[in-house]
């Protein structure tokens, strides 16, 4: 009870009502986590190469489904790059902003997306970090095994060809929301993973959407700072 009831405190000490708070930008951060010069930047496929598929709207929608079981087929490198660029692909930037292809409050974007690959062609096994802006991988040192064993489902990790995490840098929204901004970090990674969901309809993949976590280690596996970045959502995907 005690958990829920400190739920329940969150939910109301971010509560707003009409007209009493206005969103303030305290300070201005970077639109997405820098690589570091010693990273070697992987380039990715146009997004926009990928073949047509002959789907209609309706029945992406109609196929949706979490699917825990995939076949051995490797995903293509270019389908990644579709995938990352349709759940985080940024459309417009300037200094101040960017416009991706998923809706974010106050188009701050907090979310950061890790992938865990397991069995896409042309690219090492291992741990990444998507680049938005640039549209690239960076990889990092960060154990796969130990990652994929923080999920309470993690068979479906270890068999998927890919794992897409996502973390918030949670300063990126709550410097404009204060708390509330927590709210919205996770009302983001929805609207993400129902892209990710949608997407995979038109490359013959299925997604499972995966909330079950440890926090504490997941988060100290890929070396985020406690209460800078921290994980949030996750979903594992494959070809069928």
């Amino acid at each position: 009870m005690d958990n829920v009831k400190s739920a329940q405190d969150f939910l109301r000490e971010s509560a707003w009502e009409r007209g009493n708070v206005k969103p303030q930008v305290t300070e201005r951060l970077p639109l997405e986590l820098p690589a570091l010069v010693t990273d070697k930047i992987i380039e990715l496929p146009e997004p926009d190469l990928l073949d047509d598929r002959n789907i209609n709207f309706l029945e992406m929608v109609e196929l949706r489904a979490s699917v825990r079981h995939y076949s051995d087929k490797p995903l293509a490198l270019k389908e990644l790059s579709y995938l990352l660029w349709c759940t985080q692909g940024v459309k417009m930037a300037n200094d101040k902003a960017t416009l991706r292809t998923v809706p974010s409050a106050g188009a701050t974007h907090s979310l950061e997306t890790y992938i865990l690959v397991n069995n896409v062609e042309k690219l090492e096994a291992g741990v990444y970090r998507f680049l938005p802006i640039e549209h690239a991988l960076v990889k990092i040192k960060a154990d796969k095994t130990v990652i994929s064993n923080c999920f309470s489902t993690y068979q479906v990790v270890l068999g998927s060809a890919v794992t897409f995490i996502w973390s918030t840098v949670i300063k990126r929204v709550a410097s404009r929301y204060a708390s509330r901004g927590y709210r919205y970090a996770f009302l983001d990674a929805g609207h993400v993973c129902q892209n990710l969901y949608l997407a995979a309809q038109t490359i013959s993949a299925g997604v499972c959407a995966l909330g079950s976590f440890d926090d504490k280690q997941i988060n100290k596996a890929l070396d985020f700072l406690p209460k800078e970045q921290f994980v949030v959502y996750g979903a594992a995907l494959g070809k069928v």
